[in-house]
């Protein structure tokens, strides 16, 4: 083998590796700001006001996204038109400097929930929520050089001063439109099942290397049960995982770059997206007319990302596979509702979410670390069965001093001394409805 094609060969296996870090970010480094992971758990107003203590809750409509099972204990039919509005922040310094995200200032997700009372047994829900996402932006230079990485004798003002494929932008938007149906067994148990039909109607993946953008679909399945006894209820909801199927551009930034073998040509690409599975726990007691509380446990299968592999459509073969190895994860939460009038109800809520992610596959997408989350909300009964309510969450991310003892060789960057710095983020998220009960 010449020299020549040894180079050539040795370019190619860094394109792939480009390409696997341009596209991975969809599977374990996408950051929303108000849980670990990507993982946007706020499904309605009432759940953003108790910090998504929500599971074991038969009494308010906001618990319907949460478990379809509560459905089975309301007379008559309702529908609830809201929107979250999400305010991150996001923090590094490095030895380059104090940096921040510079995403959008606020981002919208719909909250939404239509259930039917069909004057028996049965009631069918509705809901359309964004149970995933993100919006993230760094600028090139965030990370600083690493020494010993150039392998082809690119003229000086093509050299990079950052590892080739620094993240700079990710942007992701998942909704889950998912029917359920509910069946009230007796006074004291309610079941459902249903399907979540996910679409990623926007991924944006960007880098110093190149850019890939694209959609796709994915379907699973949900099932809850409610119990309710005096004053004490207990509530289970399962989401099943999902594979998303991403198809979409892949658009490297030199024309010399890609000339010279150092990334890949443009071309289409496909990439399987695993999202997790959750389950959810509680038990909720009613202290008298006003006052009840709630205590949850949520479990999601970040393990689902432990592996990943990105397609180019030009030859059907697989360009790269990777590990992420991310850990099952939990959240505690406790939320309270309290009646300040026959017409005002005041929720308050504490939840503390633990990331999944750690340090072997640490991503500066993905700045994650346990976090803490408060919230506040009210409802507002206006007559003529509307009601509108309102919520406030504030996210608080603990610091994350990321040092490495791998590393950075070339390549994937996730995981190694390229990325030590001293991450911090926080969240204001606001949520708004309107509920018409029938």
């Amino acid at each position: 083998m010449t020299q020549l094609e040894r180079m050539r060969m040795n370019h190619k296996r860094i394109a792939n590796r480009t390409m696997l870090l341009l596209a991975g970010v969809t599977l374990g480094a996408l950051e929303p700001a108000s849980a670990a992971g990507f993982s946007l758990p706020e499904l309605s107003v009432a759940g953003v006001g108790t910090s998504n203590a929500m599971v074991a809750n038969p009494d308010d409509t906001g618990a319907f996204p949460y478990n379809p099972a509560a459905m089975g204990f309301h007379e008559g039919s309702s529908l609830s038109v809201g929107a979250l509005l999400i305010g991150p922040s996001f923090n590094v310094k490095t030895a380059t400097g104090s940096h921040d995200s510079h995403g959008a200032d606020w981002v919208a997700g719909p909250m939404i929930q239509a259930a039917l009372d069909l004057e028996n047994e049965w009631r069918l829900g509705f809901s359309v929520t964004a149970p995933f996402g993100l919006e993230t932006r760094w600028r090139d230079g965030t990370l600083p050089a690493v020494s010993g990485t150039r392998t082809l004798p690119v003229p000086a003002p093509l050299e990079p001063e950052v590892p080739l494929g620094h993240p700079t932008a990710s942007e992701l938007e998942i909704l889950d439109f998912s029917p359920t149906a509910t069946y009230r067994v007796n006074d004291h148990l309610s079941l459902s099942g249903g399907l979540d039909v996910y679409w990623a109607k926007s991924a944006k993946l960007g880098s110093t290397a190149a850019t890939v953008t694209g959609d796709g679909t994915g379907v699973g399945f949900n099932l809850g049960a409610l119990y309710r006894k005096g004053p004490w209820s207990f509530g289970a909801a399962y989401r099943s995982a999902s594979t998303l199927g991403l198809d979409g551009d892949y658009l490297p930034h030199s024309r010399t770059l890609v000339a010279l073998g150092r990334l890949a040509p443009a071309q289409s690409a496909e990439l399987d997206v695993d999202l997790p599975w959750r389950l959810q726990l509680g038990v909720r007691y009613v202290f008298n007319d006003r006052l009840a509380a709630e205590f949850d446990i949520t479990r999601t299968g970040w393990s689902e990302f432990n592996d990943i592999e990105i397609k180019g459509k030009r030859t059907g073969e697989v360009v790269f596979s990777d590990t992420n190895n991310w850990d099952d994860s939990n959240a505690y939460r406790i939320g309270a509702t309290y009646w300040l009038s026959p017409k005002t109800q005041l929720r308050l809520g504490y939840s503390y979410d633990e990331t999944g992610q750690g340090d072997d596959h640490f991503s500066i997408r993905v700045p994650d670390n346990d976090r803490h989350l408060f919230s506040i909300g009210l409802a507002q009964t206006l007559g003529q069965g509307y009601s509108l309510e309102a919520a406030y969450m504030y996210v608080k991310a603990e610091d994350r001093d990321y040092r490495s003892s791998t590393p950075y060789t070339g390549g994937d960057l996730n995981g190694t001394d390229a990325l030590d710095g001293d991450y911090s983020m926080d969240a204001h998220l606001v949520g708004l409805a309107i509920v018409k009960a029938f």
